[in-house]
C-alpha cells in the first residue's frame, strides 16, 4: 500500500484513528482500522454470522457500510486539520458473493479536491488465505469546516 499524496495536516494518522475510534458503527460490526497513509485505509472485518442475509453471504448493506468508511478516511486523511468529512454520493458494484473467515476493505482517493474528493474502495473476502475480489466502489466525498455539530 503506497500513496502518491502527501497529508495537509501532519498528525493526520492521529486524527483518524480518534475519528475511526467514535465511530459506533464500526465498532458494532467488528471493524478495525488496520492501515493508515495518506490518501489511503484499509479496514478489516470478521465474518460475523449476525450480518449475513439468507443465503449465509455477508449482507449488501454492510458491504457497503464498511465501503462507505473505507473512502470517507481515505479521504479524510488528506483534509486540513480543522476538516471534518460526510459523504455525498456513492455507486458500489457487487462482484461477487461476500462469503469468506474476513474481509478486507481498502479505501483510495483518486482526486483530492478542496471541497470534493472522489474515492475508490475495494471489498476482499479473504478464505483460507486467500483473496477475491466481491466489491468496489466510487465515492464523493465533501470536506466540511466550520459547520455546527459536524466535528472531526
Amino acid at each position: 500500500m503506497t500513496s502518491n499524496f502527501v497529508a495537509q495536516d501532519e498528525q493526520f494518522e492521529e486524527k483518524v484513528r480518534k475519528s475511526f475510534a467514535r465511530q459506533r458503527a464500526m465498532e458494532t460490526l467488528g471493524i478495525t482500522l488496520e492501515k493508515i497513509e495518506p490518501g489511503r485505509i484499509e479496514l478489516r472485518m470478521p465474518y460475523n454470522e449476525a450480518y449475513t442475509q439468507q443465503h449465509g453471504f455477508l449482507h449488501a448493506g454492510i458491504v457497503s457500510t464498511a465501503l462507505d468508511s473505507a473512502c470517507g478516511y481515505a479521504a479524510f486523511s488528506l483534509m486540513p486539520k480543522e476538516a471534518a468529512v460526510l459523504s455525498i454520493e456513492y455507486k458500489i458494484n457487487l462482484l461477487a458473493p461476500a462469503k469468506g473467515d474476513s474481509f478486507i476493505f481498502t479505501g483510495r482517493v483518486l482526486k483530492a479536491g478542496k471541497t470534493v474528493s472522489v474515492c475508490l474502495s475495494e471489498a476482499y473476502s479473504e478464505n483460507s488465505g486467500e483473496r477475491k475480489l466481491i466489491a468496489q466502489m466510487t465515492g464523493t466525498m465533501m470536506t466540511v469546516i466550520g459547520r455546527e455539530g459536524v466535528d472531526q
